[in-house]
């Protein structure tokens, strides 16, 4: 199954995603005739740039949080190429987080100050790929931010930003089996 999950800022999206495959992965019964039933481990494809490339300890303090409560089974991927590591993982993945993978493909383009209509086609191509990766895998957990439910960015690349992500949340949803939005550390199935 594909599942997005999206939500606010520190909404509990991140907690809930990782539940969904925690809770599968620990407590699926045998099947008749495996006796062992050992589920595939999850891999764990962090989009953002690692920790020790930056010099933002913030982000270094995030980075760090979420490693530390991941379980330790858990194979970690640090890629900018998602739609790689989707190809080349066979068992359930946990993508966190697609608003993080965004914001380096803007970065790579360098489009923050480019007129959304101008960076819509170069990040559309990239989405396309991430969808054809999608499409081929049916069991990923992907995790974003929902965007464009408060204050008007007053900055253009905050408008740009925006306006990409709510594209590129609509187009994956599609993809999707369930959309789950998380407020407040509670859970809506859409």
């Amino acid at each position: 199954m594909r599942v997005l999950v999206t939500g606010g800022a520190r909404s509990g999206k991140s907690r809930h995603a990782a539940r969904l495959l925690e809770d599968r992965t620990h407590t699926d019964p045998p099947r008749p005739g495996d006796p062992g039933h050992n589920p595939a481990p999850v891999t764990f494809i962090a989009p953002g740039r690692p920790a020790d490339e930056l010099d933002d300890p913030d982000w270094a303090a995030r980075v760090r949080h979420h490693r530390a409560h991941r379980p330790a089974e858990w194979h970690t991927v640090e890629t900018a190429d998602v739609a790689a590591a989707l190809r080349a993982t066979p068992g359930p993945v946990l993508v966190d987080c697609l608003g993080t993978w965004l914001t380096g493909c803007v970065d790579r383009l360098g489009l923050w100050d480019a007129p959304v209509d101008e960076a819509r086609p170069a990040v559309d191509a990239r989405v396309t790929e991430l969808c054809e990766a999608l499409a081929g895998h049916d069991d990923v957990v992907l995790v974003t931010n929902e965007v464009g439910s408060g204050v008007v960015p007053a900055h253009r690349a905050g408008g740009v930003f925006r306006d990409l992500l709510g594209a590129l949340n609509q187009t994956v949803a599609a993809q999707c089996h369930e959309v789950h939005l998380v407020v407040c550390g509670r859970v809506l199935v859409l």
